[in-house]
């Protein structure tokens, strides 16, 4: 389960909106426990490997090596479990569908994708459009944190994608070459439609997962400057998730206690 969480605060209008959600402990074991760990693991990427190859996979030792192959790293980096987080919340609480996970498409373990963190399907009032996101995990104490700035920091990031048409259609290529026989098919081609009358027709999210106290500077200056020059048919959410105090840097831990059969 995920919580929509207390609201904190919210800032702006349309095309640029502001909100800041507070979990507290129960929801946010709640959340690490169930949908966060499912996708950080990509429980149900292993469970189509697993089904793909129960005819071949016959003997103890080939099972054996099977269950080795799939199982949870030993380690998780904090920035993954924040990412998770967003997901899940705007699955949730924005009606959207993130169809592909990026960590499917790393040749190597712990590497970082080019593009953004999220990419998939939202339902508005008028059918399926696109929706990109950017995460930033942080429990810096200031406002907003660092993450928000430098060349791959949220601002520069959420500015790219509003603005650059290019970047939008790479990401629009890569939910196409995955689109073909898959169960989401029909939503890729709705939303496609859209797009391709409009390409500025799309969602952005920003999402800051935060454990410090909260506050609608980590937000504000950034709601305003999206909003100025935003072309017609963009929107774009900024939302905090303001996590218990300094929990950020045990939640890989928790996470992985999940995949142990424990808690943390």
């Amino acid at each position: 389960m995920i919580a929509v969480g207390a609201e904190c605060y919210s800032h702006g209008t349309l095309p640029c909106t502001g909100m800041g959600r507070l979990w507290n402990e129960k929801e946010l074991d709640a959340a690490i426990n169930g949908p966060v760990s499912a996708l950080v693991f990509d429980n149900r990427g292993k469970a189509d490997i697993q089904e793909l190859l129960a005819e071949v996979v016959g003997t103890a030792f080939e099972q054996e090596q099977l269950a080795q192959v799939l199982a949870a790293p030993d380690d998780v980096e904090d920035w993954r479990i924040g990412e998770a987080i967003a997901e899940a919340y705007l699955t949730e609480h924005r009606d959207c569908l993130f169809p592909w996970p990026d960590g499917r498409d790393e040749r190597k373990s712990g590497s970082s994708l080019p593009g953004a963190d999220l990419v998939g399907i939202q339902q508005d009032e008028q059918g399926d459009r696109f929706v990109f996101g950017e995460v930033k995990t942080s429990g810096e104490a200031k406002y907003p944190p660092g993450a928000v700035y430098g060349r791959t920091g949220l601002k520069q990031q959420l500015e790219d994608l509003r603005d650059k048409r290019g970047i939008r259609d790479d990401l629009f290529k890569y939910l196409g070459h995955r689109a073909k026989n898959a169960i989401w098919r029909d939503r890729f081609k709705a939303a496609s439609k859209r797009y391709l009358n409009n390409p500025s027709d799309v969602q952005l999210f920003g999402v800051l997962v935060r454990d410090v106290e909260p506050n609608i500077d980590d937000l504000r200056v950034r709601v305003e400057k999206l909003g100025n020059g935003c072309p017609m048919g963009t929107q774009v959410e900024l939302l905090a998730l303001y996590l218990p105090t300094g929990t950020i840097g045990n939640l890989a831990a928790q996470a992985l206690a999940t995949q142990a059969g424990g808690s943390a």
